[in-house]
C-alpha cells in the first residue's frame, strides 16, 4: 500500500486532520529521528485536539452566551468583590462536579452578566454543556412552551444542562405562573447540575420580590443552600467605560 492511498482511507474513515498530519510527517520523514511509537502518538493526538476543538466551539455556540467572556480577562479587585484566588478555584470547575450554585449579586453595570457567561465559557471548555438565557425572555418561552405542547421537551432539555445561567432574575415581580415554571426547572436541576444566577437583588430581599411565600421558599431552598455568593461591588463599569473609554469588558 502506498502513502498516498494510507492517506486516502485516513480521510474515508472521518480522519482528515490525521491525515494531514501523516502527510507532514512524511515531508519530514527524512531527517526526523521519531520512532514509530512517536509517530502514531503524533498522528492521533493531532486528531484527538482537532476533534476536541471542533466539540468546545460547538458548545460554545449552543451555550448562546451573547458576548466573548473569559475569566482570564476579569478584573480582579477585593474592592469590587473579586478576587484571583477564588476566580482560579472557579476555574477549575469542580462547582459544576459537585453539582454547586453560583450567585452573582450586584447593582447594574458592575460586570454580573459578563462574569456569568465567563464561568459557563470555562464549564464549556472542560467539557461541559451549558446554556446562558435572561430571566425575563426565558419565562416568556416557557410561557409559549407551555401553550404549544412542548413545555416537558423544553424542562427535559434544561434538566440535563450541566450549567444553567439565569441573567437578571428578579429585574421585575413575576407573575404567580413564571414564579412556578421558574421552580419547575430549579426542581428538576436541584443537586443533579449547576445554576448560576445573577441579580442586582441581593438575597436577603428574594422572598420579599418573589412574593408568595410558599413558592418563595422553594426557589430560594434550590438555590441558594449550595451556592458560592459573588458580590459585585463598585461603580458601574458601563460607566466609567462611558466616561474615559478604556475599560473594554465585564459590563452586565
Amino acid at each position: 500500500m502506498t502513502n498516498e492511498e494510507t492517506i486516502e482511507k485516513m480521510v474515508r474513515l472521518r480522519l482528515p486532520h490525521m491525515a494531514h498530519a501523516f502527510r507532514e510527517l512524511l515531508e519530514k520523514a527524512a531527517g526526523s529521528s521519531l520512532t514509530v511509537e512517536e509517530g502514531v502518538g503524533l498522528l492521533i493526538d493531532q486528531e484527538w485536539t482537532e476533534r476536541e476543538n471542533r466539540r468546545t466551539a460547538r458548545r460554545l455556540k449552543d451555550a448562546k452566551l451573547g458576548m466573548q467572556a473569559c475569566l482570564e480577562d476579569l478584573w480582579c479587585d477585593p474592592g469590587r468583590g473579586l478576587e484571583k484566588s477564588v476566580l482560579r478555584s472557579m476555574a477549575t470547575c469542580q462547582w459544576v462536579r459537585a453539582k454547586q450554585n453560583i450567585l452573582v449579586i450586584g447593582a447594574t453595570g458592575t460586570g454580573k452578566s459578563y462574569l456569568a457567561a465567563a464561568l459557563a465559557e470555562a464549564a464549556c471548555r472542560r467539557g461541559f454543556r451549558a446554556l446562558r438565557v435572561r430571566v425575563p425572555r426565558f419565562l416568556g418561552e416557557l410561557a409559549v412552551a407551555r401553550a404549544d405542547g412542548s413545555y416537558a421537551s423544553v424542562l427535559s432539555h434544561l434538566a440535563k444542562l450541566d450549567v444553567l445561567v439565569l441573567d437578571d432574575l428578579l429585574l421585575a415581580p413575576l407573575k404567580d405562573s413564571e414564579r412556578r415554571d421558574l421552580l419547575e426547572v430549579l426542581e428538576d436541576r436541584y443537586d443533579r447540575c449547576s445554576t448560576v444566577v445573577t441579580s442586582q437583588v441581593p438575597t436577603k430581599s428574594w422572598h420579599e420580590m418573589l412574593a408568595d411565600p410558599t413558592l418563595a421558599d422553594a426557589i430560594c431552598d434550590r438555590l441558594v443552600h449550595n451556592a458560592h455568593m459573588l458580590a459585585l461591588k463598585g461603580p458601574s463599569i458601563r460607566k466609567k467605560k462611558g466616561l474615559d473609554g478604556k475599560i473594554t469588558v465585564e459590563m452586565g
